[in-house]
């Protein structure tokens, strides 16, 4: 189901959020500890967009450590294989590229480009999304092209822009050239016959990318801990559930489980990228792309699918004026933009660390930057 928010009021958004709450009700304590913070001269009826219902609350949930895949947790050689495989650039047709020269482990999963260089400095034409609680998301990809992260993590190593690999055997290739990737795909996948193939590659690299999740105050304030957020920050929140924001940027990941339209209520400037048309060719996927994760927004800048937006308050503005038809004011934007940055947690920085990788041996193939 798409929103088209130029067709309801912000009363009908707060009454259509109500739907489908399962979770425990603590908005009385909640609502408490809100109006201890409120203005006292402020009257207790005000207008839509300063009123707030604790129990939208109830439409997110706090980050899990291990995003789980259908068949369970990863194995723990599964995870170090695919750390090591995530840092690797000899998948590269250059072997100057990994999965981290884009998504870096130590900068929130982003580059902080508009676009990201690949083979022979070449640019794809989308932003580099937060590799960061990524497997949580419905789909992958701006696109949704793929469907999870082990998916996707096969796509950049043989696209020709990014990583250019030539084919899935190269890959195999290489790393059955080097005794230590020999042992280590064993030792991840003992039941297959041949461990090392390219599918294998994309499991690892997903196992490990499965751990990537942060936590912030938000989580905190979420579980119950009122104080974790302070009162601007609190007030920028009341603005995004009010406004009808949390309609898309909603659930464990304040979005990453739907597509939207870019250019709701005013067409979006850039039309070059027509988003998920160019998977389905249909009509009505003209302009929808899947919608981002809001978690550690403050660090992935620039924003959109297109880099568009190159800081946060200017991104909160084009949400206002192209998914809701209205221009903020700047106590607005200000207050939301608060809010935003509590949402940045802690990285794992041992987990992140770079980790030693096998070294080449006279059957590996030397680099080829043609």
């Amino acid at each position: 189901m798409h929103f088209r928010l130029r067709f309801l009021s912000v009363p009908a958004l707060l009454s259509f959020a109500f739907v489908g709450c399962q979770t425990e009700d603590n908005s009385a304590q909640v609502a408490a500890e809100l109006a201890k913070s409120a203005p006292a001269s402020e009257p207790k009826v005000v207008e839509a967009r300063r009123e707030f219902n604790p129990r939208l609350l109830r439409r997110f949930l706090p980050a899990r450590s291990t995003i789980s895949a259908k068949e369970g947790e990863p194995s723990e050689a599964q995870v170090e294989l695919g750390r090591m495989l995530y840092h690797e650039k000899r998948l590269s047709k250059s072997q100057e590229l990994s999965c981290n020269s884009c998504h870096l482990l130590d900068k929130y999963g982003v580059d902080a480009q508009r676009t990201s260089p690949g083979h022979r400095g070449q640019r794809g034409g989308r932003n580099t999304p937060t590799v960061y609680h990524a497997a949580a998301n419905f789909e992958q990809f701006w696109d949704g092209r793929a469907g999870d992260v082990e998916a996707q993590a096969l796509g950049p190593i043989l696209n020709p822009i990014e990583m250019a690999a030539p084919s899935a055997e190269y890959v195999e290739k290489v790393l059955a050239s080097m005794p230590q990737y020999v042992a280590a795909f064993k030792q991840a996948f003992p039941r297959e016959p041949k461990p090392i193939v390219f599918a294998n590659v994309g499991k690892a690299i997903g196992a490990f990318e499965r751990k990537l999740t942060t936590r912030s105050r938000w989580d905190e304030y979420l579980e119950g801990n009122l104080a974790a957020l302070n009162e601007r920050e609190v007030e920028g929140l009341k603005l995004f559930t009010n406004l009808g924001c949390m309609v898309c940027h909603t659930g464990e990941l304040l979005g990453g489980s739907m597509y939207e339209k870019v250019g709701t209520v005013e067409p979006w400037p850039n039309q070059q990228d027509q988003g998920r048309f160019s998977v389905t060719q249909r009509e009505g996927d003209r302009m929808m792309f899947k919608v981002p994760t809001l978690r550690n927004v403050s660090e992935t800048a620039p924003y959109f699918h297109d880099g568009a937006g190159e800081n946060l308050d200017q991104a909160v503005r084009m949400m206002g004026k192209h998914q809701l038809g209205l221009e903020l004011e700047a106590t607005e934007v200000e207050a939301i933009v608060a809010w935003l940055r509590s949402l940045k947690g802690e990285l794992p920085k041992e987990y992140v660390a770079s980790p030693e990788l096998p070294v080449s041996t006279e059957r590996t193939p030397k680099p080829d930057k043609s």
